[in-house]
């Protein structure tokens, strides 16, 4: 790496960042910095979500759509490279030394309850921090596309909303995504080991 993107580095990776991403040298930090200049096709130092769906595993994800417009706040149209760690940190494993961290600590953006926060936002498509029976089925939709009729996914949301609604709303607040979801691996399901 060149002298002047290790500078580019330096600067603009500051300290919150790597705090919230614990435990990332700077020899990933360069790696993750050199995937993300091969997807700027615009050489601008951005990413659109163009250069995203550049990404094979995002294109055939069904969801991949909604994993990219996680890397965009809202009203952003592209995504820095402080804005691309922040998102990928959601996706470190947790490490051993993490788990008995400092109570007073941030909580990092690894953490479970940050990769359920992150999973949630996947399904809550109107950000009103409830996921309702239609935005489930546009989650089902996206993730089965024709294979099942709409009379099953249909079936399938009513029991999943009747299952996780614990507060008689029809829908699904945080709380009970979390607690429909206590019993999974989060922390392993929801980890790619892009840092090693």
């Amino acid at each position: 790496i060149s002298v002047i993107q290790s500078n580019i580095l330096n600067i603009s990776v500051t300290d919150k960042i790597k705090r919230s991403v614990s435990l990332v040298s700077h020899s990933q930090i360069t790696r993750l910095y050199s995937r993300f200049t091969s997807l700027d096709k615009g050489e601008n130092g951005t990413l659109s979500r163009e250069d995203f769906q550049r990404i094979p595993e995002l294109a055939i994800n069904p969801l991949g759509d909604r994993i990219i417009n996680a890397f965009f706040p809202e009203g952003e149209d592209q995504v820095n490279f402080r804005g691309f760690m922040r998102t990928l940190a959601h996706f470190r494993p947790i490490e051993d030394n993490e788990k008995n961290k400092d109570s007073n600590a941030t909580e990092p953006l690894n953490s479970r309850n940050n990769k359920l926060l992150f999973a949630f936002r996947l399904y809550d498509l109107d950000r009103d921090n409830k996921i309702s029976r239609d935005e489930l089925l546009q989650v089902l939709r996206m993730m089965v596309g024709v294979n099942i009729s709409d009379e099953q996914l249909g079936s399938i949301a009513d029991r999943t909303i009747q299952e996780a609604d614990q507060d008689g709303d029809n829908s699904i607040s945080f709380s009970e995504f979390i607690k429909v979801l206590e019993k999974v691996d989060v922390e392993q399901k929801m980890s790619i080991r892009f840092l090693h």
